[in-house]
């Protein structure tokens, strides 16, 4: 489920994600209440950085 989530990606499924209801943004690396979405390869050091520090973070209110 996108809808309404923030997110981003490789710009080939842009218009899927937004048809699915997604606000896209074309950003590095992209975070909304823990789902971290980014766009290629050349993001994976700040993919990797966000995802660390999410896990840290633990679970999210509202979310399980």
């Amino acid at each position: 489920m996108v809808g309404g989530r923030r997110m981003t990606s490789v710009p080939a499924i842009r218009v899927d994600l937004v048809n699915a209801g997604a606000d896209w943004v074309d950003e590095e690396v992209v975070v909304d209440a823990g789902l971290v979405t980014s766009r290629t390869p050349r993001d994976l050091p700040a993919f990797n950085k966000k995802m660390v520090e999410e896990i840290m973070e633990g679970v999210h209110a509202g979310y399980r």
